[in-house]
């Protein structure tokens, strides 16, 4: 196959150029409350924008217990846990005018986590014979047996595979033994947005005077949150005026098996630390303008993070493109995006480091400005009209590809016959 990492956006060869491309999404998708349904309705609109003409279809991946009021976009319904709902909808799908599938993967959606991974995804990839790209929002370092299989499996099945970093390339190649030429980096979308109107912002959420240090996301105990509150108790002896926004619902998955027990945890961690006023939570699922809105009302956003293997993060992503001053721990998305100075990493579970990071930047606004402007410079390559016109270049490449692919196959003849005589389908008068 060529490599479509290396792939130069010129006109494709044969119609695919001129046609409309249709594209099925299988993802889980609105109004079903999930970061990957998040993303993928981002990534749509961008599409879309990017090519009005291009049509967009979605596999839905509905949790087992769970029917939603899906739009017509959606033609077709996975169950999750029940493999044989993956097959089917592939063998709809190769029954429908699509020209390309894109799978967002997370393991979560696509199998069961035990001992070993339990792969839902096999019958899907063993049933299509469309032309399919996976992006992978999770590639693990030192994968088991089990999840090394899985993602080669996926490569083999997949004509390209998308990652939103270079590290998750890299790990690919060395880790998984993906062949690179498969492998296309295409960045985290983030809204387009112009880092300004922090005063008036406020203003509109009646926080004025406030030195605001924010997160957002849906809430789980992976994200470390206990330790930022914490070191709130330190920022707040210099700088009464800062306020920990905690924005956003508690993980459906999370909800469904444990109720709010977390937030409730935070919630009283917040009392007995004296720090009411200080922290507050915004129980409600974000909108983008929600999340757009909050960030250029902050001062400082955090990631305090547990996992060191997570190798993307939509709200960091997102923190970036407002022109954020950041402070993370180091997983491996925030190690690579921060790096040259475009925000600063503390070690995990360090509430002396959150804290100390935190007055840095709050006593230093010369630090903040700097800060502020290399995580926009960065950002800003990653707005979501940027991104979606290549995804869609790099899908037409795709399917350029596939329908050249005849053209360059060499009809087998009998052996004996001379090189010369040697036809080439396609291309032969």
């Amino acid at each position: 196959m060529t490599n479509l990492a290396e792939y130069a956006p010129s006109i494709p060869s044969g119609d695919v150029g001129t046609r409309p491309l249709h594209v099925a999404l299988v993802s889980t998708s609105p109004p079903r409350q999930c970061g990957i349904a998040t993303f993928t309705s981002d990534l749509a609109r961008a599409m879309q924008a990017a090519d009005p003409r291009a049509r967009l279809s979605w596999a839905a991946i509905n949790e087992e217990n769970s029917i939603h009021p899906y739009g017509p976009q959606v033609r077709w319904r996975i169950r999750q846990r029940h493999p044989e709902t993956y097959a089917r909808a592939a063998a709809d799908i190769n029954e429908s005018k699509v020209d390309i599938v894109s799978v967002q993967h997370e393991f979560g959606l696509y199998g069961i986590w035990g001992q070993t991974f339990e792969d839902h995804l096999v019958p899907f990839l063993e049933t299509l014979t469309r032309p399919l790209v996976t992006t992978l929002h999770t590639t693990l370092p030192e994968p088991s047996p089990s999840v090394r299989a899985a993602v080669r499996r996926i490569a083999d099945h997949s004509r390209a595979l998308i990652v939103m970093a270079q590290r998750a390339s890299t790990i690919l190649e060395q880790e998984y033994g993906i062949d690179p030429g498969k492998i296309r980096v295409i960045p985290h979308g983030v809204p387009p947005t112009e880092p300004r109107g922090r005063r008036k912002m406020k203003q509109r959420l009646r926080l004025q005077d406030r030195s605001i240090i924010s997160t957002f996301g849906l809430v789980s105990p992976r994200k470390g949150l206990e330790h930022m509150v914490r070191a709130m108790t330190e920022v707040v002896r210099t700088h009464p005026e800062a306020l920990y926004l905690i924005v956003g619902k508690t993980h459906p998955e999370l909800a469904r098996v444990e109720g709010e027990t977390y937030r409730t945890q935070l919630t009283n961690l917040v009392h007995t630390s004296g720090l009411d006023g200080h922290v507050a939570f915004v129980d409600e699922y974000l909108s983008q303008r929600d999340i757009v809105d909050y960030l250029l009302a902050s001062d400082i956003y955090i990631t305090p993070y547990l996992d060191p293997n997570q190798i993307t993060s939509g709200t960091l992503a997102y923190a970036l493109g407002a022109g954020k001053a950041i402070v993370s721990t180091p997983y491996l998305y925030a190690d690579e995006v921060l790096a040259d100075g475009r925000g600063l990493l503390v070690d995990f579970r360090s509430e002396r480091g959150l804290g100390e990071s935190v007055l840095r930047i709050l006593d230093d606004p010369e630090m903040k400005r700097q800060l502020e402007r290399k995580a926009y410079d960065y950002g800003r390559r990653m707005a979501w009209p940027y991104v979606g016109r290549q995804v869609m270049e790099f899908f037409r490449a795709v399917v350029a590809e596939e329908l050249d692919a005849p053209k360059r196959h060499v009809v087998r003849t009998d052996p004996s016959m001379r090189p010369a005589a040697i036809a080439i389908a396609g291309n032969s008068d």
